[in-house]
C-alpha cells in the first residue's frame, strides 16, 4: 500500500467547515437559478423594490405573467423568494436579506472588475 503523504500547504485546514458535496450540491443548485438573466432581473427586482404581486414584477422585468409565475415557483422552491397571498393575488418578497448580500456582493465585484473597460 502506498504511503500517504500530507502537503505541507494543507496542514491548518479546518476540513469540518468546507461544504461537503451535498451542501455543494445544494448551493450550486441556487446559483444555477440566478444564472439565469431573466431569474436574476426578477429577484433583484424584488430586491429593490420589496414585495409585489405576480402582475406587478412581469410588468417591470417585461415578461408574461405565466412565465414570471413559473420563474418565482422555482424561486420559492429554492428558499430564494417567499410568498403570501392577500385576497387573490400572491404577492412575492426576497426569501431574507442574505438573498440581497448575495447580489450586492456580486454586483459589486461584476462592476470593480469593469468599470476601467468601459
Amino acid at each position: 500500500m502506498p504511503e500517504q503523504h500530507q502537503h505541507s500547504h494543507t496542514i491548518g485546514i479546518d476540513v469540518g467547515r468546507l461544504l461537503n458535496e451535498e451542501q455543494a450540491h445544494l448551493l450550486a443548485e441556487r446559483f444555477k437559478l440566478l444564472s439565469d438573466p431573466q431569474r436574476l432581473r426578477l429577484v433583484y427586482t424584488l430586491v429593490e423594490a420589496g414585495e409585489l404581486c405576480v402582475g406587478a414584477i412581469a410588468e417591470v422585468i417585461g415578461s408574461s405573467e405565466s412565465a414570471t409565475s413559473h420563474q418565482l415557483r422555482q424561486l420559492r422552491l429554492a428558499g430564494l423568494v417567499r410568498s403570501r397571498k392577500i385576497g387573490r393575488e400572491v404577492h412575492y418578497a426576497v426569501a431574507d436579506s442574505h438573498v440581497r448580500l448575495i447580489l450586492d456582493v456580486a454586483i459589486e465585484h461584476y462592476l470593480h472588475g469593469h468599470e476601467d473597460r468601459s
